[in-house]
């Protein structure tokens, strides 16, 4: 039997988490043959819902389950961590600015960094799903000084996945025929699925779905997908993020598939002009661990047009908790 994994798992009490813990319980991120140590945080005046999610882990009587930890504590939490994410995050309610929101969560996710850089794995992963998920990574990343900045990325590939589902649904093939689709700049709704270089079995998409489609519907439906479930459900994407988030750690364990990317909001080493040390979201390949921003793609004066926007938007989402980073 392998040594024990620790994965960490914060807002551990959430629909997303709720949806994420049992997953990985399972085997579904590290595999069959890999124990690991669930280490859940909360805030304090959750731990008793939580303490519920525990006993329904235990009652599972997962082979792979080697331990729980349930705590308040940040240090305890990331611990000798070897992936962490980073899922809890106070929501936007009714009347909240988004600048309010920035900072709320700016304070939890400076505390989180600190404590990263305390306790954690040198070589720990770290992906950051609570929004604003790209502002909230990088001041983890800034606040955990002694870790390297590519221990950090948010969760794009929930827009990732979006943006494949929707163009194989447009051209009636499977999910495995298409490769190469990307999404640009913030998790947001200004966020920009592009499909310049997406092939449907080797086609370039564009020539089969035209280019009103791909204007008109493809770009809104990809960007406001989250809100849409929210009027459907009541309530915010929860399966599906955790589905996001085991699939973009997983590639990032992994690596990428020949021949294609996924979609990663990493910090900017200056790539296609966006400001180095930004987290944006970009293609990625991801080699022995590593991810590496794919080099030289062509970017017409439509697309530049919206990658300035996104960078404009994440710059000014930094500056509004700049000092605290």
């Amino acid at each position: 039997m392998k040594s024990p994994v620790d994965i960490a798992v914060t807002g551990a009490a959430g629909q997303i988490s709720y949806s994420l813990l049992f997953r990985l319980a399972a085997g579904d991120l590290l595999g069959p043959d890999q124990p690991i140590v669930l280490r859940l945080l909360e805030i304090t005046p959750a731990l008793d819902a939580l303490n519920g999610v525990l006993m329904e882990l235990n009652d599972c009587a997962y082979p792979l389950l080697h331990d729980v930890v349930v705590t308040d504590d940040p240090k305890t939490a990331f611990d000798h961590v070897d992936y962490a994410f980073l899922v809890g995050a106070k929501p936007r309610k009714q009347g909240m600015l988004r600048s309010d929101l920035l900072l709320q969560n700016a304070e939890i996710f400076q505390v989180q960094g600190k404590a990263l850089n305390a306790a954690a794995n040198r070589n720990v992963k770290v992906l950051v799903t609570g929004n604003p998920a790209n502002t909230n990574a990088l001041l983890a990343q800034r606040n955990a000084p002694d870790l390297a900045p590519s221990c950090f990325a948010a969760m794009s590939m929930l827009d990732h996945t979006r943006a494949i589902s929707q163009l194989a649904a447009k051209c009636a093939v499977s999910i495995r025929d298409v490769s190469n689709v990307c999404v640009w700049g913030n998790h947001s709704c200004m966020q920009y699925p592009d499909l310049h270089h997406a092939k449907v079995k080797g086609i370039d998409a564009l020539s089969l779905v035209g280019r009103d489609w791909f204007v008109d519907d493809f770009i809104p439906t990809v960007q406001h997908r989250g809100t849409e479930v929210i009027k459907a459900r009541g309530a915010s994407s929860a399966a599906s993020a955790a589905n996001a988030a085991i699939k973009h750690m997983s590639v990032w364990i992994n690596g990428t598939d020949d021949g294609d990317w996924v979609s990663m909001a990493v910090p900017s080493d200056g790539s296609y002009g966006i400001a180095e040390g930004l987290v944006y979201s970009f293609p990625c390949r991801v080699v022995d661990g590593q991810y590496h921003i794919v080099e030289s793609l062509e970017i017409n004066a439509f697309s530049r047009e919206r990658l300035r926007q996104n960078e404009a938007e994440v710059r000014e989402e930094m500056l509004a908790i700049q000092h605290m980073l």
